[in-house]
Protein backbone atom coordinates (compact mmCIF):
# COMPACT_ATOMS: atom_id res chain seq x y z
CA UNK A 1 0.00 0.00 0.00
CA UNK A 2 2.84 2.36 0.91
CA UNK A 3 4.54 1.72 -2.45
CA UNK A 4 1.32 2.53 -4.30
CA UNK A 5 0.91 5.79 -2.40
CA UNK A 6 4.54 6.74 -3.09
CA UNK A 7 4.11 5.95 -6.80
CA UNK A 8 0.91 8.01 -6.92
CA UNK A 9 2.59 10.96 -5.20
CA UNK A 10 5.58 10.70 -7.53
CA UNK A 11 3.32 10.66 -10.57
CA UNK A 12 1.28 13.61 -9.24
CA UNK A 13 4.49 15.58 -8.65
CA UNK A 14 5.90 15.05 -12.15
CA UNK A 15 2.53 15.66 -13.81
CA UNK A 16 2.10 18.83 -11.75
CA UNK A 17 5.62 19.91 -12.74
CA UNK A 18 4.79 19.31 -16.41
CA UNK A 19 1.56 21.35 -16.21
CA UNK A 20 3.36 24.14 -14.35
CA UNK A 21 6.13 24.27 -16.98
CA UNK A 22 3.56 24.50 -19.79
CA UNK A 23 1.74 27.34 -17.98
CA UNK A 24 4.97 29.11 -17.03
CA UNK A 25 6.49 28.92 -20.52
CA UNK A 26 3.33 30.21 -22.18
CA UNK A 27 2.57 32.90 -19.59
CA UNK A 28 5.94 34.64 -20.03
CA UNK A 29 5.61 34.99 -23.80
CA UNK A 30 5.15 38.62 -24.80
CA UNK A 31 2.40 39.74 -27.21
CA UNK A 32 4.97 40.21 -29.97
CA UNK A 33 6.38 36.71 -29.52
CA UNK A 34 2.84 35.28 -29.33
CA UNK A 35 2.17 36.71 -32.78
CA UNK A 36 5.49 35.29 -34.04
CA UNK A 37 4.64 31.90 -32.57
CA UNK A 38 1.14 31.79 -34.08
CA UNK A 39 2.40 32.93 -37.48
CA UNK A 40 5.20 30.35 -37.45
CA UNK A 41 2.77 27.55 -36.55
CA UNK A 42 0.35 28.62 -39.30
CA UNK A 43 3.12 28.65 -41.89
CA UNK A 44 4.68 25.34 -40.84
CA UNK A 45 4.79 22.65 -43.52
CA UNK A 46 3.19 19.84 -41.50
CA UNK A 47 3.69 17.34 -44.33
CA UNK A 48 7.38 17.34 -43.48
CA UNK A 49 6.51 15.92 -40.07
CA UNK A 50 5.66 12.63 -41.84
CA UNK A 51 9.35 11.77 -42.47
CA UNK A 52 10.01 12.83 -38.85
CA UNK A 53 7.42 10.27 -37.73
CA UNK A 54 8.89 7.61 -40.04
CA UNK A 55 12.40 8.19 -38.64
CA UNK A 56 11.07 7.80 -35.09
CA UNK A 57 9.08 4.66 -35.94
CA UNK A 58 12.17 3.09 -37.52
CA UNK A 59 14.19 4.02 -34.42
CA UNK A 60 11.62 2.20 -32.28
CA UNK A 61 11.87 -0.81 -34.61
CA UNK A 62 15.65 -0.74 -34.21
CA UNK A 63 15.15 -0.62 -30.43
CA UNK A 64 12.93 -3.72 -30.65
CA UNK A 65 15.62 -5.57 -32.65
CA UNK A 66 18.25 -4.54 -30.11
CA UNK A 67 16.02 -5.81 -27.30
CA UNK A 68 15.72 -9.16 -29.07
CA UNK A 69 19.52 -9.36 -29.26
CA UNK A 70 19.68 -8.89 -25.48
CA UNK A 71 17.21 -11.75 -24.98
CA UNK A 72 19.18 -14.27 -27.04
CA UNK A 73 21.70 -15.17 -24.29
CA UNK A 74 18.68 -15.99 -22.08
CA UNK A 75 17.51 -18.53 -24.66
CA UNK A 76 14.43 -16.59 -25.84
CA UNK A 77 13.60 -15.53 -29.39
CA UNK A 78 10.26 -13.70 -29.42
CA UNK A 79 8.76 -12.61 -32.74
CA UNK A 80 9.86 -9.20 -33.98
CA UNK A 81 6.28 -7.94 -34.46
CA UNK A 82 5.30 -8.71 -30.84
CA UNK A 83 8.53 -7.18 -29.55
CA UNK A 84 7.99 -4.05 -31.66
CA UNK A 85 4.39 -3.62 -30.55
CA UNK A 86 5.43 -4.11 -26.91
CA UNK A 87 8.05 -1.36 -27.31
CA UNK A 88 5.46 1.02 -28.78
CA UNK A 89 3.03 0.27 -25.93
CA UNK A 90 5.88 0.96 -23.49
CA UNK A 91 6.40 4.41 -24.99
CA UNK A 92 2.63 4.95 -24.86
CA UNK A 93 2.52 4.16 -21.12
CA UNK A 94 5.51 6.42 -20.39
CA UNK A 95 3.53 9.43 -21.62
CA UNK A 96 1.34 9.13 -18.53
CA UNK A 97 3.51 7.50 -15.88
CA UNK A 98 7.33 7.65 -16.10
CA UNK A 99 9.03 4.22 -16.19
CA UNK A 100 5.68 2.39 -16.26
CA UNK A 101 6.37 1.57 -19.91
CA UNK A 102 9.52 -0.38 -19.03
CA UNK A 103 7.55 -2.71 -16.76
CA UNK A 104 4.52 -2.87 -19.03
CA UNK A 105 6.42 -3.88 -22.16
CA UNK A 106 8.03 -6.73 -20.21
CA UNK A 107 4.70 -8.03 -18.90
CA UNK A 108 3.09 -7.73 -22.34
CA UNK A 109 5.88 -9.64 -24.07
CA UNK A 110 5.76 -12.20 -21.27
CA UNK A 111 2.06 -12.72 -21.90
CA UNK A 112 2.25 -13.20 -25.65
CA UNK A 113 5.66 -14.88 -25.99
CA UNK A 114 5.85 -16.87 -22.73
CA UNK A 115 9.07 -15.12 -21.73
CA UNK A 116 9.40 -14.74 -17.92
CA UNK A 117 8.92 -11.06 -17.11
CA UNK A 118 11.45 -11.12 -14.27
CA UNK A 119 14.20 -12.23 -16.68
CA UNK A 120 13.34 -9.38 -19.03
CA UNK A 121 13.98 -6.77 -16.33
CA UNK A 122 17.72 -7.43 -16.60
CA UNK A 123 17.63 -6.67 -20.33
CA UNK A 124 15.89 -3.35 -19.59
CA UNK A 125 18.68 -2.43 -17.15
CA UNK A 126 21.25 -3.21 -19.86
CA UNK A 127 19.31 -1.14 -22.40
CA UNK A 128 18.99 1.87 -20.15
CA UNK A 129 22.62 1.67 -19.07
CA UNK A 130 23.83 1.71 -22.65
CA UNK A 131 21.39 4.49 -23.57
CA UNK A 132 22.89 6.54 -20.75
CA UNK A 133 26.35 6.03 -22.25
CA UNK A 134 25.00 7.06 -25.67
CA UNK A 135 23.40 10.20 -24.22
CA UNK A 136 26.66 11.16 -22.52
CA UNK A 137 28.45 10.71 -25.85
CA UNK A 138 25.88 12.98 -27.52
CA UNK A 139 26.50 15.59 -24.81
CA UNK A 140 30.26 15.30 -25.33
CA UNK A 141 29.96 15.67 -29.12
CA UNK A 142 27.64 18.63 -28.65
CA UNK A 143 29.95 20.40 -26.22
CA UNK A 144 33.30 19.82 -27.91
CA UNK A 145 32.03 20.44 -31.46
CA UNK A 146 30.49 23.79 -30.49
CA UNK A 147 32.73 25.29 -27.84
CA UNK A 148 32.17 28.79 -29.24
CA UNK A 149 28.40 28.47 -28.74
CA UNK A 150 27.79 25.95 -25.97
CA UNK A 151 31.01 26.79 -24.11
CA UNK A 152 30.16 30.49 -24.04
CA UNK A 153 26.65 29.66 -22.84
CA UNK A 154 28.08 27.50 -20.03
CA UNK A 155 30.48 30.29 -19.08
CA UNK A 156 27.69 32.87 -18.94
CA UNK A 157 25.54 30.51 -16.88
CA UNK A 158 28.31 30.01 -14.32
CA UNK A 159 28.96 33.77 -14.24
CA UNK A 160 25.29 34.40 -13.46
CA UNK A 161 25.35 31.81 -10.70
CA UNK A 162 28.59 33.04 -9.17
CA UNK A 163 28.71 36.78 -9.90
CA UNK A 164 25.06 37.56 -10.63
CA UNK A 165 26.25 39.25 -13.83
CA UNK A 166 27.05 37.52 -17.10
CA UNK A 167 29.78 40.04 -17.91
CA UNK A 168 31.45 40.16 -14.53
CA UNK A 169 33.94 37.35 -14.74
CA UNK A 170 34.55 36.64 -18.43
CA UNK A 171 35.37 32.94 -18.72
CA UNK A 172 36.39 32.73 -15.07
CA UNK A 173 32.92 31.45 -14.21
CA UNK A 174 33.43 28.44 -16.46
CA UNK A 175 36.75 27.57 -14.83
CA UNK A 176 35.34 28.09 -11.34
CA UNK A 177 32.35 25.92 -12.26
CA UNK A 178 34.63 23.13 -13.47
CA UNK A 179 36.62 23.46 -10.24
CA UNK A 180 33.42 23.18 -8.20
CA UNK A 181 32.40 20.10 -10.20
CA UNK A 182 35.80 18.49 -9.49
CA UNK A 183 35.51 19.37 -5.80
CA UNK A 184 32.03 17.82 -5.61
CA UNK A 185 33.30 14.62 -7.27
CA UNK A 186 36.13 14.37 -4.72
CA UNK A 187 33.68 15.10 -1.90
CA UNK A 188 31.34 12.39 -3.20
CA UNK A 189 34.24 9.92 -3.33
CA UNK A 190 35.20 10.77 0.27
CA UNK A 191 31.60 10.44 1.52
CA UNK A 192 31.22 7.01 -0.08
CA UNK A 193 34.40 5.88 1.70
CA UNK A 194 33.55 7.53 5.03
CA UNK A 195 29.90 6.41 5.22
CA UNK A 196 30.16 3.15 3.29
CA UNK A 197 27.73 1.34 5.62
CA UNK A 198 24.91 3.91 5.47
CA UNK A 199 21.63 2.94 3.78
CA UNK A 200 21.76 5.78 1.23
CA UNK A 201 25.31 4.92 0.16
CA UNK A 202 24.43 1.24 -0.11
CA UNK A 203 21.36 1.97 -2.25
CA UNK A 204 23.36 4.34 -4.47
CA UNK A 205 26.05 1.72 -4.92
CA UNK A 206 23.40 -0.86 -5.76
CA UNK A 207 21.92 1.37 -8.47
CA UNK A 208 25.34 2.19 -9.95
CA UNK A 209 26.28 -1.46 -9.69
CA UNK A 210 23.16 -2.42 -11.62
CA UNK A 211 24.01 0.08 -14.34
CA UNK A 212 27.58 -1.22 -14.59
CA UNK A 213 26.33 -4.81 -14.64
CA UNK A 214 23.96 -3.89 -17.47
CA UNK A 215 26.76 -2.31 -19.50
CA UNK A 216 29.13 -5.20 -18.74
CA UNK A 217 26.55 -7.81 -19.83
CA UNK A 218 26.92 -6.56 -23.41
CA UNK A 219 30.38 -8.19 -23.52
CA UNK A 220 28.75 -11.62 -23.44
CA UNK A 221 26.43 -11.04 -26.42
CA UNK A 222 26.93 -13.17 -29.51
CA UNK A 223 25.93 -10.30 -31.80
CA UNK A 224 27.83 -7.42 -30.21
CA UNK A 225 28.36 -5.80 -33.62
CA UNK A 226 24.64 -5.73 -34.39
CA UNK A 227 23.87 -4.48 -30.88
CA UNK A 228 26.26 -1.56 -31.33
CA UNK A 229 24.96 -0.90 -34.85
CA UNK A 230 21.35 -0.65 -33.66
CA UNK A 231 22.38 1.53 -30.70
CA UNK A 232 24.05 3.91 -33.16
CA UNK A 233 21.05 3.75 -35.51
CA UNK A 234 18.56 4.56 -32.74
CA UNK A 235 20.37 7.75 -31.76
CA UNK A 236 21.19 8.72 -35.33
CA UNK A 237 17.48 8.52 -36.21
CA UNK A 238 16.63 10.67 -33.17
CA UNK A 239 19.15 13.19 -34.49
CA UNK A 240 17.84 12.89 -38.07
CA UNK A 241 14.23 13.47 -36.95
CA UNK A 242 15.30 16.85 -35.51
CA UNK A 243 17.36 17.68 -38.60
CA UNK A 244 14.35 16.93 -40.83
CA UNK A 245 12.08 18.84 -38.46
CA UNK A 246 14.10 22.02 -39.08
CA UNK A 247 12.86 22.00 -42.71
CA UNK A 248 9.22 22.17 -41.59
CA UNK A 249 9.63 25.85 -40.69
CA UNK A 250 11.18 28.48 -42.93
CA UNK A 251 13.10 30.29 -40.12
CA UNK A 252 14.68 27.00 -38.91
CA UNK A 253 15.43 25.47 -42.33
CA UNK A 254 18.91 27.04 -42.30
CA UNK A 255 20.09 25.04 -39.28
CA UNK A 256 22.19 21.92 -39.75
CA UNK A 257 23.53 18.94 -37.83
CA UNK A 258 25.34 20.75 -35.02
CA UNK A 259 22.24 22.59 -33.74
CA UNK A 260 20.44 19.24 -34.09
CA UNK A 261 22.94 17.74 -31.65
CA UNK A 262 22.22 20.56 -29.20
CA UNK A 263 18.45 20.07 -29.44
CA UNK A 264 18.86 16.30 -29.01
CA UNK A 265 21.06 16.77 -25.93
CA UNK A 266 18.87 19.19 -24.00
CA UNK A 267 15.60 17.83 -25.42
CA UNK A 268 16.51 14.40 -24.02
CA UNK A 269 16.81 15.99 -20.59
CA UNK A 270 13.31 17.39 -21.04
CA UNK A 271 11.99 13.93 -21.89
CA UNK A 272 13.45 12.61 -18.63
CA UNK A 273 12.29 15.46 -16.36
CA UNK A 274 8.53 15.27 -17.05
CA UNK A 275 6.15 12.58 -18.43
CA UNK A 276 6.69 12.49 -22.19
CA UNK A 277 8.68 15.75 -21.97
CA UNK A 278 5.47 17.76 -21.44
CA UNK A 279 6.37 21.38 -20.78
CA UNK A 280 10.07 20.75 -20.24
CA UNK A 281 10.92 19.65 -23.79
CA UNK A 282 9.57 22.77 -25.62
CA UNK A 283 11.20 25.08 -23.07
CA UNK A 284 14.62 23.46 -23.42
CA UNK A 285 14.36 23.40 -27.22
CA UNK A 286 13.47 27.11 -27.26
CA UNK A 287 16.32 27.97 -24.89
CA UNK A 288 18.72 25.90 -27.00
CA UNK A 289 17.70 27.51 -30.27
CA UNK A 290 18.02 30.98 -28.74
CA UNK A 291 21.79 30.29 -28.64
CA UNK A 292 21.71 30.18 -32.43
CA UNK A 293 19.83 33.47 -32.77
CA UNK A 294 16.28 32.11 -33.13
CA UNK A 295 13.68 34.45 -31.61
CA UNK A 296 11.66 33.36 -28.59
CA UNK A 297 8.35 33.16 -30.44
CA UNK A 298 9.66 31.01 -33.31
CA UNK A 299 11.74 28.93 -30.87
CA UNK A 300 8.64 28.17 -28.82
CA UNK A 301 6.70 27.27 -31.97
CA UNK A 302 9.46 24.90 -33.10
CA UNK A 303 9.74 23.31 -29.64
CA UNK A 304 6.00 22.67 -29.36
CA UNK A 305 5.68 21.40 -32.94
CA UNK A 306 8.56 18.97 -32.46
CA UNK A 307 7.16 17.79 -29.13
CA UNK A 308 3.60 17.44 -30.46
CA UNK A 309 4.85 15.40 -33.44
CA UNK A 310 6.48 12.91 -31.06
CA UNK A 311 3.61 12.95 -28.56
CA UNK A 312 0.87 12.33 -31.14
CA UNK A 313 2.95 9.63 -32.86
CA UNK A 314 3.41 7.73 -29.59
CA UNK A 315 -0.28 8.02 -28.70
CA UNK A 316 -1.46 6.78 -32.11
CA UNK A 317 1.17 4.04 -32.46
CA UNK A 318 0.61 2.87 -28.88
CA UNK A 319 -3.18 2.76 -29.26
CA UNK A 320 -2.91 0.85 -32.56
CA UNK A 321 -0.45 -1.58 -30.95
CA UNK A 322 -2.87 -2.27 -28.08
CA UNK A 323 -5.52 -3.24 -30.65
CA UNK A 324 -3.21 -5.23 -32.94
CA UNK A 325 -1.47 -7.38 -30.31
CA UNK A 326 -4.47 -9.53 -29.30
CA UNK A 327 -5.63 -9.74 -32.93
CA UNK A 328 -2.26 -10.95 -34.26
CA UNK A 329 -1.89 -13.41 -31.39
CA UNK A 330 -5.45 -14.80 -31.44
CA UNK A 331 -4.32 -18.22 -32.65
CA UNK A 332 -1.70 -18.47 -29.90
CA UNK A 333 -4.24 -17.59 -27.25
CA UNK A 334 -6.75 -20.13 -28.56
CA UNK A 335 -4.22 -22.95 -28.41
CA UNK A 336 -4.85 -25.37 -25.53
Amino acid sequence: MKKKINSLLQYAFFLGLAIFLVWWSLSKISDQHWEEMKTAMRETNYWLLIPVAIALLVSHLSRAIRWKILMEPLGYKPSLINTYLAVLIGYFANQGVPRLGEVLKCTILSRYEKVPADKLIGTIVAERAFDLVCLLLVFAITFFSQLSTIGQFAGELFNKLIYGDAEAGGNNGLYIGLGIALFLLLLLWWLTRRFAESTIIKKTKAVLGGIWQGINSIRHLKNKGWFLFHSFLIWFLYLASIRIGFYAMEPTSMYGWLPSFSVLSLGSVGMIVTPGGMGAYPILVQQTMSLYGLSEGIGNAFGYILWLAQFVLVLVAGAVSLVLLPVLNRKKQNKP
